[in-house]
This record gives C-alpha cells, sequence and structure tokens, in this order.
C-alpha cells in the first residue's frame, strides 16, 4: 500500500470501507501510488491503472468533498505505478510508468519531457532536494541507478548507468530500493536520519546519516505489534518542538494509522536540534524551472512555525518506551528514541480501515497425534457435491467408503490410534450414499440417504461398532427420485427434512415413518437447505439462482424468493445473526467462489453485501456458531479453512486469520460447544477428516496467559443445548414452537475474567529516564566503584578456606615423618 502526509492530512490507498473519520476520493481505477504538495496540504495528485494523474482538492473532513479531480493528465504510457511532486517548484511533477519517466506541468495538457526508457521494470524514483536531479531505480540484476540531468540536458536528457551505490553516498540517499529486498527507505535532510521498513515487516529501523565512514549508524530498532504496510515521515513543520519530537513516522497496519515518533530526551529547547528547515512557499514555477532556473526553497525556524500552527496530526506528548535500549553512538543517535509502540494505540490514531474483530488472531490447530485415528483405506472420495464429505457428533465419526454396497464405516472417538489392517465392521446401505447425518438428539442414531430414494435409519449399539449390520431400523419411502441432502430439524425430536431430484422437500417424523409435509416450488436441482435457528422457517438455495424461504406448517410454497449466487456449480445456505439473515456460498458468473448476505426480511431485493473468496471447484461448506457468530468455512479437497465474524451492520463480513493444513482435506466436521477446552479459550472444535486419519482441530483465541487463568465469558457467553429436544415432531406440526435451555460453559474453580481485580497497568519497559538522564561525573564514578565493589563482594567476608576442616597437629607431624615406599606391585 502507498501513503502520504501533509501536515493536515494523511493519506493511503485502500480497496475497503474507512471509518467514518475519514474521507473517501472517486478515483474510478486502481490507485497505484499518490503524494501531497510539499506547498499545499490539501493538493493530493494520485496516479492509476487507467493512465491517468489526477489532482485533487481535498477538503476538511466537515466539508463536502470534490467529485470530480481539478486536473487530470493522460500520461498515455501504460499502467501508471509513481507520481512525484517537484521539492522546489511549484505544479510539477514526476509520473513513472513500468519502463518510463515523464515529467509534467500541471498546466499544460502535454508532458515537458520524456525520458528515455528502461531495460527492465522501474521500481523507484526521486527528485534531489534541491530538485535538480532525478534518481530512478530499475529491476535488473545488478542494481542500476539513472541520474537524469534535467536542468542541464532539458528534451536531451543525459543519464548514468550502472553506479554502484557506495560510490556516491548522495544517489543511495534518494533512491527507493535496496539491494537483495525491497525496502521503504524515508530520509529527513534535516536531522540527517533514515527510516527504513519492509512490507510486512514488524521492525522499523533508524539511522544516522553520515558523508564518511561510517555512512550508516543505527540510531534506533524499533519492534512493532503490527505487520508494516506502509510507512510515511509527517513533514517538520508539523512536530512538536516542545518535547523535541525530532521525527515523526505514520505507520500503516492492516488496522491502524499508528503515529512512533522520535525525541531526543532533553529538559529544555534545544535550537541544536532544529536547523531552519523548508518553507510552504515554492521558490520558482514549473515553467521558469524549465527555462534553467534552479533556486531553493526559503528556509524557516521549526519554532517559530510550530508555535503558530496547529496540526491536527500533533503526538501525544507523554513520552514512550522504547523497544530496546539505545545505540551509544555519537552526534544526534545518543540518547534517541522512538515512541510510541503500536501497543499504545488507544492514544493513537484509532482504526483507519473500519472495525476489526476481536477474533481476527483466532488460531487452528491439529491436536496431539494420540488423539487421531490413523491407517483409514478404502475412503470414498466422491460424495456429491450436496454431501458433506463425513459426518460426526460428540461421540463417534461415520465415514463412507468406496466398498460396493455403499457401506460406512462408524469410528469411535473415544479410542483413537492405529486402525487394524484386517476389515471393520461397518453398515451396509446396500446402495450409494447420496447424504447421511447424525441425529442431534441421539448419538446413537445415523441416518442415510440412498440413491434408491429411500431414507434409512440405523442404530449404534453403545461401545460402537462390533459387528456388521445389514438391517435398517426403519426405512422412509416417498421420494420417486435420488436424494439430494438431509436435514434434521433443531429444536424438535424426530423431524428430518429431505430434498430430492424430484424437485420437492419433504418432511418426515421418524417416530412413525411418515411424511407429513411436502414443499414444491423449486424449478431445478436444490443444493442446500437450512433450519432458522427457532425452527420455524426453512430456508433453499436451488440452481435456478434463487434463494426461497419456506413456512411449512402454513404453506407448501415459499412465502419468499430472491435472486441467489449466478453461478451453477453449488451452494449452501446458512441462517446467522439470530436469524436475521442468510448467508449463502456459492459461485458468481465467472465460477468464483463467493459469499452471499441475505437479510430474511426481504430476499427479493438480492444480497446485502458480498464478499469474494477464491477461485476453486469445491462450494465452500459453512459452519455458523451463534454464540461468538463466527462463521467458518472450507470445501472437500482445500487446504485452507476461512474465517469471518459476522455482524448485522457495516462491513458484515470480518475477516479473520485463516487456518491452513499441510495437505488437502476432505471436509470439516464441528462438535457440539460443550466439546471445546474452555480453559484453553477454544471456541470451537471441529473434526478433520484426511486421505488417511481423523484428526480433531481446536479453535482458540489466544489470551494473555495470566488472564487465561479466568474464564473468558466474553467469548463464552451462556450456549444453547442444541443437542437436547425442546418438543416433539408431532408437537411442532400441530403448531408449537421450543427453545434451547441455555448452560454456561464456566467450570466451577474458574473466576469469570468480567469479575477478576483490575490489574494496575505494568511497564514492558524501564523508563527512558533510566537509560538516558543525564549523570556527572561524580554520579557515573561513584556506580562504576559500586558495581566493581559488588563483583568483588564485601571483605568482611570469610574466605572460603577459612571453612575447611584441617588435620590436627600431631596427626600431620607423624604423617610428615613416616616414610613412603612403593613396591613393584603399586601401581
Amino acid at each position: 500500500k502507498h501513503m502520504k502526509s501533509s501536515c493536515s492530512l494523511v493519506a493511503f490507498n485502500t480497496d475497503q470501507a474507512v471509518c467514518p473519520n475519514s474521507l473517501s476520493l472517486p478515483v474510478p481505477d486502481l490507485v497505484t501510488d499518490l503524494d501531497f504538495s510539499p506547498f499545499d496540504d490539501y493538493l493530493l495528485a494520485t496516479c492509476s491503472a487507467d493512465e491517468t494523474v489526477k489532482l485533487w482538492r481535498v477538503c476538511d473532513l466537515d466539508q463536502d468533498q470534490p467529485s470530480n479531480a481539478e486536473v487530470t493528465l493522460s500520461a498515455a504510457d501504460g499502467r501508471l505505478e509513481i507520481v512525484l511532486f517537484h521539492p522546489a517548484a511549484s505544479g510539477l511533477l514526476a509520473v513513472a510508468s513500468a519502463r518510463g519517466v515523464q515529467v509534467w506541468d500541471v498546466t499544460r495538457d502535454t508532458a515537458l519531457t520524456v525520458l528515455e526508457q528502461h531495460e527492465d521494470q522501474l521500481q523507484g524514483l526521486a527528485w534531489k532536494e534541491d530538485g535538480s536531479l532525478l534518481a530512478s531505480s530499475c529491476k535488473v540484476k545488478s542494481l542500476q541507478h539513472r541520474l537524469f540531468y534535467l536542468l542541464k540536458c532539458k528534451q536531451n536528457v543525459c543519464s548514468v548507468r550502472n553506479m554502484c551505490p557506495t560510490a556516491s553516498v548522495a544517489l543511495s540517499l534518494f533512491a527507493s530500493v535496496f539491494i537483495r529486498r525491497t525496502l521503504m527507505p524515508l530520509f529527513d535532510p534535516d536531522s540527517g536520519l533514515l527510516i527504513v521498513s519492509g512490507n510486512g515487516e514488524s521492525v522499523i529501523d533508524c539511522f544516522e546519516v553520515n558523508s564518511s565512514e561510517p555512512f550508516l549508524s543505527q540510531v534506533s530498532h524499533c519492534l512493532t505489534d503490527v505487520s508494516t504496510r506502509g510507512v510515511a515521515l509527517v513533514p517538520k513543520l508539523a512536530l512538536d518542538v516542545s518535547c523535541c519530537e525530532v521525527l515523526r513516522l505514520m505507520q500503516l497496519s492492516d488496522n491502524f494509522i499508528v503515529p512512533i515518533s522520535y525525541q531526543v530526551p532533553r529538559k529544555d529547547f534545544h535550537a541544536d536540534l532544529y536547523p531552519d528547515t523548508v518553507g510552504h512557499t515554492p521558490a520558482v514555477t514549473a515553467e521558469d524551472w524549465w527555462k534553467g532556473e534552479n533556486k531553493q526553497v526559503v528556509t524557516s525556524s521549526v519554532l517559530v512555525t510550530a508555535s503558530t500552527s496547529s496540526s491536527p496530526l500533533s503526538t501525544p506528548s507523554s513520552s514512550a518506551a522504547p523497544s530496546r535500549s539505545p545505540s551509544s553512538t555519537s552526534g544526534l543517535s545518543s540518547g534517541f528514541l522512538p515512541s510510541p509502540s503500536p501497543s499504545q494505540s488507544s492514544r493513537a490514531i484509532h482504526s483507519m480501515l473500519g472495525p476489526s474483530s476481536k477474533f481476527r488472531h483466532i488460531q487452528g490447530a491439529v491436536l496431539h497425534r494420540d488423539t487421531h485415528i490413523t491407517n483409514l483405506r478404502g475412503l470414498h472420495l466422491t460424495t456429491p457435491g450436496e454431501c458433506d464429505g463425513f459426518c460426526a457428533n460428540g461421540q463417534r465419526v461415520a465415514v463412507p467408503l468406496a466398498i460396493a454396497g455403499g457401506q460406512i464405516a462408524v469410528f469411535e472417538l473415544s479410542q483413537p490410534g492405529k486402525l487394524p489392517d484386517t476389515a471393520l465392521p461397518t453398515i451396509q446401505n446396500s446402495v450409494n450414499v447420496a447424504d447421511f447425518c447424525w441425529d442431534p438428539f441421539d448419538t446413537h442414531k445415523l441416518v442415510v440417504a440412498g440413491d434408491d430414494a429411500k431414507i434409512r435409519v440405523w442404530q449404534i449399539p453403545k461401545g460402537g461398532l462390533t459387528e456388521t449390520l445389514t438391517e435398517p431400523e426403519r426405512v422412509l419411502r416417498g421420494h420417486t427420485e435420488k436424494i439430494y441432502s438431509i436435514k434434521f430439524h433443531p429444536h424438535a425430536s424426530g423431524l428430518l427434512a429431505s430434498s430430492s431430484y424430484d424437485l420437492t422437500v419433504r418432511l418426515w417424523n421418524l417416530e412413525t415413518g411418515e411424511e407429513v409435509k411436502r414443499l414444491s416450488g423449486h424449478q431445478d436441482q436444490i443444493f442446500g437447505m437450512a433450519w432458522s435457528p427457532d425452527g420455524k422457517l426453512l430456508a433453499t438455495v436451488c440452481k435456478d439462482g434463487k434463494v426461497r424461504l419456506y413456512d411449512p406448517r402454513k404453506s407448501t410454497l415459499p412465502i419468499q424468493e430472491g435472486p441467489g449466487p449466478e453461478g451453477q456449480r453449488g451452494a449452501r445456505v446458512v441462517w446467522v445473526c439470530d436469524g436475521k439473515y442468510l448467508l449463502v456460498s456459492g459461485f458468481d458468473s465467472r465460477s468464483e467462489r463467493q459469499l452471499y448476505l441475505f437479510s430474511a426480511e426481504s430476499l427479493a431485493s438480492g444480497s446485502v453485501v458480498s464478499a469474494p473468496a477464491d477461485v476453486s471447484p469445491s462450494t465452500l461448506i459453512p459452519f455458523y456458531d451463534p454464540d461468538t457468530s463466527v462463521l467458518i468455512l472450507t470445501g472437500k479437497g482445500d487446504t485452507r479453512v476461512y474465517i469471518y465474524e459476522i455482524v448485522p451492520e457495516a462491513p458484515y463480513f470480518m475477516e479473520c486469520s485463516s487456518f491452513h493444513s499441510s495437505e488437502p482435506h476432505k471436509g470439516l466436521c464441528f462438535l457440539p460447544k460443550a466439546e471445546c477446552n474452555v480453559r484453553d479459550v477454544e471456541v470451537a472444535r471441529a473434526i478433520r477428516l484426511g486421505k488417511t486419519t481423523i484428526e480433531p482441530v481446536a479453535f482458540r483465541v489466544p489470551r494473555v496467559k495470566v488472564r487465561k487463568e479466568f474464564f473468558q465469558d466474553d467469548v463464552f457467553p451462556e450456549t444453547a443445548v442444541w443437542w437436547d429436544a425442546s418438543l416433539t415432531a408431532a408437537a411442532w406440526l400441530s403448531g408449537s414452537n421450543g427453545q434451547h435451555r441455555k448452560i454456561s460453559l464456566r467450570p466451577n474453580d474458574m473466576t469469570p475474567v468480567s469479575e477478576a481485580p483490575k490489574e494496575a497497568p505494568v511497564r514492558k519497559y524501564l523508563p527512558s529516564s533510566v537509560y538516558l538522564e543525564e549523570k556527572t561525573d561524580e554520579q557515573k564514578k561513584e556506580e562504576l566503584l559500586s558495581a566493581m565493589v559488588a563483583k568483588l563482594g564485601n571483605r568482611e567476608d570469610p574466605l572460603p578456606q577459612e571453612s575447611y576442616e584441617g588435620v590436627d597437629e600431631d596427626e600431620w607431624v607423624s604423617k610428615e615423618l613416616t616414610p613412603q615406599t612403593h613396591t613393584p606391585d603399586d601401581s
């Protein structure tokens, strides 16, 4: 990302929604770079992929922003990558494309000059401080710089090639690319400080630049809490000289803009820290500069300017702790520290990129191998797209096998380990399996839909399968064609919904084995269906491009329908946000995976928002946790698990950290909330089916170790006991509605974190005064003597040998007078 700062504003390019305390400019294409005028805080230049440069007159946040650019320049040299204002002339811009550089006067319709083309991709561009030279860096096998003498050569611009960085210190300072790794360098000519940070890194280095060896002396090594996406220097005129601030850096992360202040600890104002700096008045016009005039911008005192200006970018006056003790180098670097760290972002500029999820750092981890079931053989890898691939509850997991007769293996989660090579007892379904699922209220009951349009109900004995089952407990007949999928009602026991190629959805009472409802209205294949959290409504998504909503007890036809995903490769639907929204995972017209959010009250108005996922042939299978509003999705054959927090207002989707597996999985199946280890802040537990293994996966929210002794009631509210039925199928059909009771997951020996005693904030580092206070010679001498005495120890302490036990005088004399003889046998 690109980021620039003036004395009043900070600008950066982003494709996300921003917070209310910001403004957005209507740039029609991808913004590739931007720059503020050094002479006008509100004049912003942008270049974009549409080969144009635009100048914007930005207003204060409380005013209406411009709908169009003041000036548009058509460079017509391909996608533009860099735009840079001249440091001395008004209205003069350098613009770079992939290989070319142009210089523009914004008052003209054509470029002043088009410079010589580079051999490879142009990566960096910088004006010399006085504006007489322009340097560029090019992507070649060996580092190559070009130095353009614009004033001397005018239209016939010459260049110097292959200049080694060590041959010219000045050239290295305003080049924008370093050898071996791309960094973002920022140089302050007043203090001679060079700030270097890499995109995606969490380290910001500060160097003092000298004209003789050593050319670079490290001043500080600042470790940040977030990764850097962009950096910008705040102009010198916006600094707080009252606290001896000599430099301020704006760090752009994924969710924050953090000001980092560099201060020299002094008790009073020291003029030697603040030489006169360039002012806000241009030295020449663009036309005069092009004619050959070369003037310096008039300088002014920072102290005078600071006393008369009030910058919105002022930094907190409180000092901040250094990330490490500063190096002892000469000059300005002695006693120099950066502040504040991003951990103090509560005092920094608040999130400029919109709200962030408290689950954004959620971590998925496969549990220890002792919990795995291994040596799986003969898995059926081609289950229909409407089927999750396998199913699990808190006690056991069912897996389809690639054996004739639609056989299903059932494994007890309480019996992990390596499976024997011999044949295992299975369920013989007699036909290919289309879909299957466990009864949520009976962990021993497995319902299987087959290709023969029948639904078979199997009862697993206590302790698991010990012999092959061939006779189901019950067979449901009624569909005339192959069944797509089956779903249990979330409240009523024994109530099952099934969808079929006969374009109907049928409700079954498992207690009686009868079909109790038949829903119609679909025009094509039914991709997926889902019951509402209260169990009153049933939602479906269909290949005919429609999302439908049914109230089965009132009508066999949909009560609402609206446009769904355009793609016809598959889709899934799930209810989110307490039943206010429907989330559909499907494909767009280009067969790219997309997430769509629909309001349950107005399906006809289409999706409220959509979010792109990636390109893959498998449908994303969603799991939604109503306690945390966390949505977890993955597809069969994927290695990545997507995680979002869903909120009922913009931005709706708040992306969290993804979980990646080392090899493709066949799917994930989530267990009841009671299976989570709340002591380890585990918010979800899943079973992952691999090619030959069944592995438990825990999704945890990282918390500070000293606070993990408390029950994290902010992420563990009372949870619904959805594994217990709240009413019977007959009661629901007669019009009754049930509601699950709720329980707390808090162990008896844990105190809620909301009731934990408030701890005083602990400084992560010692105050800077401990390291940097100025001491007298007498104090230094006293400290040195104290350290030497401490090493030597107390002189009054007895010597170690004084504690040794000696021998009697008579014994010593007798031994001394006794001759010692050796025989040949002595060794």
